[in-house]
């Protein structure tokens, strides 16, 4: 670049997910993730993050490979070295900014956290570092934050990139920040703030080194199927010809997403049993709201159900949702005890009741309540001010 900036695409962030797989996945998916994990090791030189996982019984010690890595990536940090040495003879300021940066991304490629950490900071403080090389130092440690998710220094370097891209920050820059703030706030169960930033930069998404764009839709699209309005989820989520591109990667999805909108709730219910398997039970991102995530979801389904109805059957909403009437029976009671669901069960006559509440009857109230607390402090002022 020409400013001397360096952006980091080092560590690379899939073998994050591999790892995270490799933990959590079925015996399939453990046995690919593993293969993915050593291939990526072994293309990036990675003995840091290799000796991490040995440690972490992820992977089988290799003494071989290992002696391998050591090798490789002293050979390469040796040649970063006499780059830094020819720009302070040769170059300029901007070109030993941009080696030194380029020697902490390469600290940060084969695994050693505390180092790449110490460069992008050395770095980060010299008088010389122009705006966008701190910027690119910031997503480089920003980057650095999610493969380990360090979620304290993610949300530090968030902070820093938002405050240096108000300073100037071109628009490549921007959307990149919110490409990763989108991923981070669906980590973090704000799925409003996700959805938000996911139409935001959906048609502009240049962020393949974060993940590729069909994984990007996947979690964005999750997140709008939860917190958006039906309307809005056809017109910007559904027929976005961003989604419909990569809708073929991600079928469950898909398939979750369009149910839903056209009431065909059995079909819903099973896409929302692959979305857990293929995609919650499996992100790093949302592993940790996968049942949140379901309820939620069969939340919506029964509400938007109960909506076209005064009252229905328990037998014919079990039917809708593929479902056996017990099942509905438990799930309902569940919900409507906990005031999540306006309606209520006849168990005898076998119905669901709906009960929606009179919110302009609701508006009126809360209006008089704050109407008599606004006179109670008239007259307690007044009275003061008699006195």
């Amino acid at each position: 670049m020409s400013d001397g900036a360096v952006f980091a695409k080092k560590p690379e962030l899939a073998l994050a997910q591999h790892k995270f797989a490799a933990l959590n996945g079925t015996s399939e998916q453990k046995s690919a993730a593993v293969k993915k994990l050593l291939e990526g090791i072994k293309e990036d030189k990675m003995v840091g993050f290799y000796n991490r996982l040995v440690s972490e019984g992820i992977l089988q010690q290799d003494v071989k490979l290992e002696k391998e890595l050591e090798k490789a990536s002293a050979k390469e940090l040796a040649e970063l070295d006499k780059n830094i040495e020819v720009a302070k003879e040769e170059h300029g300021d901007l070109e030993q900014n941009e080696s030194s940066i380029h020697r902490a991304v390469f600290f940060a490629q084969i695994g050693d956290e505390e180092k790449a950490q110490a460069a992008y900071e050395e770095v980060m403080q010299r008088s010389t570092t122009t705006l966008n090389q701190k910027l690119d130092i910031v997503f480089g440690k920003l980057r650095l934050a999610l493969f380990y998710t360090n979620a304290k220094m993610i949300q530090t370097e968030i902070e820093k990139a938002h405050e240096l891209i108000d300073k100037g920050g071109d628009w490549d820059r921007r959307n990149r920040l919110k490409a990763i703030e989108c991923v981070w706030s669906c980590s973090q169960r704000q799925f409003k703030k996700a959805s938000d930033l996911f139409i935001e930069c959906l048609s502009t998404y240049a962020s393949p080194e974060l993940m590729p764009l069909s994984e990007f839709v996947c979690h964005g699209a999750l997140a709008c199927a939860v917190v958006m309005p039906r309307a809005d989820m056809k017109k910007k989520v559904i027929d976005a010809p961003e989604v419909v591109e990569v809708s073929f990667n991600i079928p469950s999805v898909d398939k979750l997403l369009r149910s839903l909108y056209d009431c065909r709730y059995a079909d819903f219910f099973n896409a929302l049993a692959d979305v857990e398997t293929g995609h919650l039970c499996v992100s790093r991102y949302l592993y940790a709201h996968r049942r949140f995530y379901t309820r939620e979801m069969r939340i919506r389904g029964y509400a938007q159900l109960l909506e076209s109805y005064l009252s229905l059957t328990t037998k014919s909403m079990a039917d809708s949702f593929g479902v056996t009437q017990e099942f509905i029976d438990k799930d309902l009671s569940r919900f409507i005890a906990a005031g999540r669901l306006h309606c209520a069960i006849d168990k005898v006559g076998g119905i669901v009741e709906t009960n929606r509440p009179d919110t302009k009857n609701a508006q009126y109230q809360k209006t008089i309540k704050h109407g008599d607390m606004l006179l109670n402090r008239i007259q307690k002022l007044s009275g003061i001010i008699s006195i």
